[in-house]
C-alpha cells in the first residue's frame, strides 16, 4: 500500500510515504507531522482515509532532521521558519492536483504559517493539537534568545543515548507520550537505527536545542486572520492545555478524545474529518 520516496531539494533529501500517484485529478493530502515524530505518525490514519476516498493521493514527509531525511548540515538547526522554505520547495514539484495540508503539532505550526503565506496553493488546512504559530509575549524575547544560545551548547556536548533494545524505546515513547506500545511503534521504528553496540535514535540532536525566536501574539494572529482556505482544528480533550484556551472563540474546531497525539488514538475519526471537510470545497 505504501510506496518509499525520495525528494531532493536544495540542501537536504526528504524522504516521503505516498498511497496512490502524484498524476491525476484526485487531491493531494500532504501530512506534516509533530516534533521528534517522522511520516509514519500519519500510517493509520492514511489507512483509514484510504478506505474513504481510494483514489485519493496521500503523501506524508519526513520533515528535515527527522525520521529518513537528511540533517542539516554544519552549524544549521532548524527555526521553523526553514521548514516553510522546504514545504515550498518539496511542493513545486510534487502534484498538480488540489492540495489539502494536514499537519499535527510541530507540522500544524507549519502548515498555518505556509497556508497564510501562499494562499493559492492551499485548498484546504486541517490542524491536529494546534492552532496557527505559537506566540508569547514580546517581553520574553530576549530571554528567550538568551536561553536558546545557550541551550545549543548544551546539546552540543550531550552524548548521544543508546538502548540494548528498539523495544526499549517503544515502551519509554509509549510512557512519555501516553500511548499504547502499539500505536507509538511505527514511529520508533522509522525513528531508529541499529548500532554495532544496540539501537539509537535516528533524529538530529539538535532539534532539542530551544528556540531562539517565538512570535508575538499580535504576528501569530496576524497570520491566522491570513488563512483563507476552509480550514479544520482538531484538539484532543486531554491535550494541550493552551491551545484550549480561546477555542470557545473558534467555529472549527472539534474535540476528540485523547492526548496530544489523538490522531494515534482515533484515527478512523481524524480521517473522517479529513475527509468531510474535503467533500464541502
Amino acid at each position: 500500500m505504501f510506496k518509499e520516496t525520495r525528494f531532493q531539494l536544495l540542501d537536504v533529501r526528504i524522504a516521503a510515504r505516498e498511497i496512490g500517484f502524484a498524476q491525476g485529478n484526485e487531491p493531494t493530502v500532504v501530512y506534516l507531522h509533530g516534533w521528534l515524530d517522522n511520516a509514519a505518525s500519519f500510517e493509520s490514519v492514511m489507512i483509514e482515509l484510504k478506505h474513504l476516498a481510494p483514489h485519493w493521493h496521500q503523501c506524508a514527509i519526513d520533515l528535515a532532521g527527522h525520521g529518513l531525511s537528511s540533517h542539516k548540515s554544519g552549524g544549521n538547526y532548524y527555526p521553523f521558519h526553514d521548514y516553510i522554505d522546504d514545504l515550498y520547495q518539496f511542493l513545486a514539484n510534487l502534484s498538480p492536483n488540489k492540495l489539502i495540508l494536514v499537519g499535527h503539532s510541530l507540522g500544524a505550526l507549519i502548515a498555518s504559517c505556509y497556508s497564510a503565506a501562499f494562499p493559492e496553493q492551499v485548498a484546504a488546512l486541517i490542524q491536529i493539537e494546534g492552532n496557527g504559530p505559537l506566540a508569547e509575549s514580546s517581553e520574553n524575547s530576549v530571554e528567550r534568545l538568551r536561553d536558546g544560545v545557550k541551550s545549543r551548547r548544551r546539546v552540543r556536548a550531550k552524548p548521544q543515548r543508546e538502548f540494548a533494545t528498539v523495544e526499549q524505546i517503544i515502551e519509554r515513547r509509549a510512557s512519555v507520550n501516553n500511548l499504547t506500545t502499539e500505536q507509538i511503534a511505527p514511529i520508533v521504528w522509522r525513528g531508529s537505527e541499529a548500532t554495532a553496540s544496540g539501537w539509537r535514535l535516528r533524529h538530529d540532536i539538535k532539534l532539542q536545542s530551544d528556540s531562539l525566536y517565538r512570535m508575538s501574539f499580535a504576528h501569530a494572529a496576524h497570520v491566522r486572520q491570513h488563512i483563507l482556505c476552509p480550514q479544520q482544528i482538531i484538539l484532543a480533550n486531554n491535550g494541550y492545555a493552551y491551545l484550549q484556551q480561546d477555542s470557545d472563540k473558534l467555529a472549527n474546531v472539534v474535540y476528540i478524545e485523547g492526548g496530544h497525539h489523538c490522531h494515534l488514538q482515533h484515527p478512523a475519526l481524524v480521517a473522517q474529518h479529513i475527509f468531510a471537510l474535503v467533500n464541502k470545497i
